[in-house]
């Protein structure tokens, strides 16, 4: 895969909100997020559909699309920072212009369902985005987390190669080893997804993976999905678990991963904030990584 970097994140670069998930509840919060970036030195713009409503969607599918293309196309938008997640990414994919994406790179961002996104983008351009944190929930409360503004920024403004340990007490080695490979993957239900599509790097990959309110019966089913794909199994080289918050059973959560290990005998190590949790950190999706359950570390290039 031919990996296409975008520019680093600068001081007086503009960034756009943009809604392509779920409707934006708070609107105080995009503009907050909006007077937090401004003054840190970064100008902000909203896409047209931002505060637009549309059953549980922020607005028609072809007015999200229209907005996408717009901002990449616009050389004065340097990064794209989406507003929230929620559901609707993958309603998108059929319609989206993928040469247009890549022949206009630029700081994608977000997570959770723009996982759906990020995934098409790296296997159809190449494009390297960013797994971070959002406007509405993350830079428009009323305290950002300092660790994810130091993430986030140390990242999107490529300050070099960045490792990253494990910070927590849950911090555990499934299964023991070391991987290489491109960083792809995301919230796991919204990954899973995308099964039917051609959705799967054709190289080695670290999967990280998060979620929300699962149950491990249904991490199960959609681990099992996935690792029932050959080109999957085949390509995978470890695994990164971020937060798995309100999964309803650790020990059965623990045995499932156990299994995984021994399964795949691929590297498996826990306790990264790759969350939905107030304090979270920013991974540069498609970027070339190596994990280490011996050191407990994952390096990667930030782009």
């Amino acid at each position: 895969m031919n990996l296409i970097k975008p520019e680093k994140l600068k001081k007086g670069d503009t960034i756009g909100f943009i809604a392509l998930s779920g409707t934006v509840e708070k609107e105080e919060n995009i503009y907050r997020a909006k007077e937090y970036f401004e003054k840190k030195g970064y100008k902000v713009v909203f896409s047209k559909n931002i505060f637009d409503k549309n059953r549980y969607l922020a607005g028609k599918d072809e007015d999200k699309i229209k907005e996408l293309h717009r901002f990449f196309k616009d050389k004065n938008i340097n990064a794209i920072l989406c507003a929230r997640g929620g559901y609707g990414t993958i309603r998108l994919l059929d319609k989206i212009d993928f040469e247009l994406i890549k022949n206009n790179p630029k700081i994608f961002a977000g997570y959770s369902d723009t996982s759906a996104l990020q995934a098409m983008i790296l296997k159809k351009t190449g494009l390297i985005t960013f797994y971070s944190p959002m406007a509405q929930s993350d830079f428009g409360v009323e305290e950002v987390s300092k660790v994810t503004e130091k993430s986030f920024f140390e990242t999107l403004q490529n300050v070099g190669e960045l490792m990253l340990l494990p910070e927590r007490k849950e911090a555990k080695v499934y299964f023991e080893g070391e991987a290489k490979g491109v960083l792809f993957g995301g919230n796991l239900a919204t990954l899973v997804s995308l099964c039917g599509l051609d959705f799967i790097p054709s190289e080695k990959f670290i999967l990280f993976i998060e979620d929300l309110n699962e149950p491990v019966y249904k991490i199960d089913k959609m681990m099992t999905q996935l690792l029932n794909i050959e080109k999957f199994k085949k390509n995978i080289s470890g695994i990164i678990l971020g937060d798995f918050l309100k999964n309803g059973n650790k020990k059965y959560f623990d045995e499932l991963f156990f299994e995984i290990g021994e399964k795949i005998k691929k590297p498996i190590l826990s306790g990264f904030k790759i969350t939905h949790a107030h304090e979270k950190i920013t991974l540069p999706y498609g970027a070339q990584g190596y994990l280490s359950t011996k050191s407990k570390k994952l390096i990667f290039k930030s782009f």
